[in-house]
This record gives C-alpha cells, sequence and structure tokens, in this order.
C-alpha cells in the first residue's frame, strides 16, 4: 500500500511540475498595459462616474479586465488648469501605453506634455481647429477620437428652445471662447437666429463672478433665453448655470443630458454614454498594436432629448406635446 502511495504521489508531483511551466508561461502572455485617464471633474461627480464606468464596460467587453492584464491611473483635476497640467505631465511620467482624455481642456495639457504617448479624446467640439489632429480621417498624429456636435448641429439648439419657450426673442450663448469650437458654435447660432426672429450674443465662459454678472443683466430683459454650449467651461460651472437659470426663470437648451439631470430645462447632445464605449473600442485596438494617427475621429452617432418637466413646471413652461413626443428621457 505505502509503495503505491508513494508512487501516486510521484506522479503527482511530476505532473504538478510539468503543468507549473505552462502556468508561468500563461501568466508572462498576461502583459499587465497601463491606461492612463485625465478628466477635468471631481472625482465625485456622478456623471463623470458614469461615463467612466461605460469606459470600463468597454475595456472588459474587449477582454481588458482591471488588475488581471491592465491598470487604470486616474487623475480628477476637479476644473483648475494648474491641476490639468499637473495631473498631465504626472500620467505622461507614468509611460501609460494610452491615455483617455475628455475634452480640450485635458487634451491640450497633453499635448504639451508628450508627443508619442497615444491619446483617445471621448469628447471634443473642434480637433481640427484646436490643432489636435491634422484632419479628421487621418489624424496624423498621437490623438485621435470622438467629436461631440458638428457646428451645424449647433443650430438645433436654437429651434428646441424657440419650440420650447415661443416668446423668446433674446437668447444668450453661453460659451469657452478659450475653445476654438465655441466661436463655430456659436456663428452657426447667429447665423440661423435671424430666420426665426431671434437676436443672440455671447457670453463667455471665464469665472463665477463673470457668469453671474452677464447673467443678471441679460435677464433684466423681457423675452429672454439661454443656450449653453460644449466646452469645459460649461460642465464645470453647470450647478451655477442651473441655479441662474431657475432663479430669472430663463428657459434654457444645454449641449448635454448631465446638465438635465441636475435640474436643467430640456438638453440635446450626443450620447456620452455611447461615445466612451466607443472611446474603450479605439484604446482595445491601439493596445492590440494600432496607431492612433490612423484612426479616424468620429462623428456622433447617438443623440438624446432630454425634458425636465418639474423645472418646466417651475419656470411656467407647458413644453409641447410635440417636443415630448421625441424626447429620448423625460425627468417628472
Amino acid at each position: 500500500m505505502s509503495a503505491k502511495i508513494k508512487r501516486r504521489d510521484f506522479i503527482t508531483l511530476i505532473g504538478g511540475a510539468a503543468a507549473w511551466p505552462l502556468a508561468a508561461r500563461a501568466q508572462q502572455r498576461e502583459k499587465m498595459r497601463r491606461i492612463g485617464v485625465l478628466l477635468n471633474a471631481a472625482a465625485d461627480d456622478p456623471d463623470f462616474q458614469a461615463w467612466v464606468g461605460a469606459f470600463q464596460q468597454g475595456l472588459a467587453q474587449a477582454g481588458w479586465i482591471i488588475g488581471r492584464n491592465v491598470r487604470i491611473d486616474t487623475r480628477w483635476a476637479e476644473g483648475k488648469p494648474d491641476d490639468v497640467r499637473r495631473y498631465a505631465a504626472e500620467l505622461v511620467a507614468l509611460a501609460p501605453d494610452v491615455i483617455l482624455a475628455h475634452g480640450t481642456s485635458t487634451v491640450r495639457p497633453l499635448l504639451q506634455a508628450t508627443r508619442t504617448v497615444p491619446i483617445v479624446f471621448p469628447i471634443a467640439a473642434d480637433p481640427v481647429g484646436a490643432g489636435f489632429v491634422d484632419n479628421l480621417a487621418r489624424p496624423g498624429g498621437n490623438v485621435t477620437g470622438f467629436m461631440t456636435v458638428e457646428y451645424s448641429f449647433s443650430t438645433k439648439w436654437l429651434e428646441l428652445l424657440k419650440q420650447i419657450a415661443p416668446t423668446v426673442t433674446r437668447a444668450a450663448v453661453l460659451r469657452d471662447s478659450a475653445q476654438s469650437g465655441a466661436t463655430s458654435q456659436f456663428a452657426a447660432i447667429q447665423a440661423m437666429a435671424p430666420s426665426l426672429g431671434v437676436e443672440v450674443s455671447p457670453i463667455n465662459l471665464w469665472d463665477v463672478g463673470e457668469i453671474e454678472r452677464a447673467v443678471a443683466a441679460f435677464a433684466r430683459s423681457s423675452n429672454a433665453g439661454l443656450i449653453v454650449t460644449t466646452g469645459g467651461g460649461a460642465t464645470v460651472h453647470r450647478h451655477l448655470i442651473i441655479t441662474l437659470a431657475k432663479r430669472y426663470k430663463l428657459p434654457a437648451v444645454y449641449a448635454g443630458r448631465h446638465f438635465v439631470t441636475a435640474g436643467g430645462l430640456v438638453s440635446y447632445a450626443s450620447d456620452y454614454i455611447d461615445q466612451y464605449q466607443r472611446a474603450a473600442g479605439y484604446v482595445d485596438r491601439i493596445l492590440k498594436g494600432e496607431k492612433p494617427g490612423d484612426l479616424p475621429v468620429q462623428a456622433p452617432t447617438k443623440f438624446e432629448l432630454v425634458i425636465n418637466l418639474k423645472t418646466a413646471k417651475a419656470l411656467g413652461i407647458d413644453v409641447p406635446a410635440s417636443v415630448l413626443a421625441r424626447a429620448d428621457e423625460v425627468i417628472e
């Protein structure tokens, strides 16, 4: 009996020894890759948390599991330009395989820090005008990603404002003038305005004091409304802008669902969840050897109309049934 036991133990030992190199080689093949993420928001921002979650879900669907074959280093800049620049340098110093960066306010500092580390943006208004890529079809450098809107799309915000609040004859367009896309968006809105009987004027999204003063001055006139365009400044100051719109009873159209879930009236914009998932696809392709300069910058494929009826009621606005029927989401 003892001989059989020893023989069985010996066979087990040999089998384990034979299997060990195979397991070791499998682990070696499972190389840990590194992804940097730079976001100009607070770490507890629920909207950004949802977008990052969609990105991680997209990675998982492509086989990238955090802790097993990929590590993600995230930096939250909280809307502070100095922190954006500092975190951009930090992430580049970590030598990641690719960096995910939300919007112009994060991509530009990263490009100042590196022209070699691949960068993918899930959100950007005007990557060509900002100088991030040579052209949309062939970016050519170390950056690629997904646009939020095309300029002509901006006119839909003005049309929506007139549909929801037909008495509006003056509209303030809140924009981040430091971004090239903001100028083009305003120009498109301005070109459409006369045909709708609306006079438009810009308000720059510089700091809290300037926004408060400009909106208060604009609200003194009757039949006024707001359009909030895309850009980091609008996202950073969104709670202030929503508060001011409510305070002065200004109907407002926003360039993102996250404004309406925070209490804004209505938004029509690309689906950021979808764009973060698509960005995960580009990150996957880069990790597998493709170059960002060969991956075309893509336009949005999914748009969503979101209406906050609670806010409409507070503003005394009766949203037309035709608009409600088109809504992808209605918050009550």
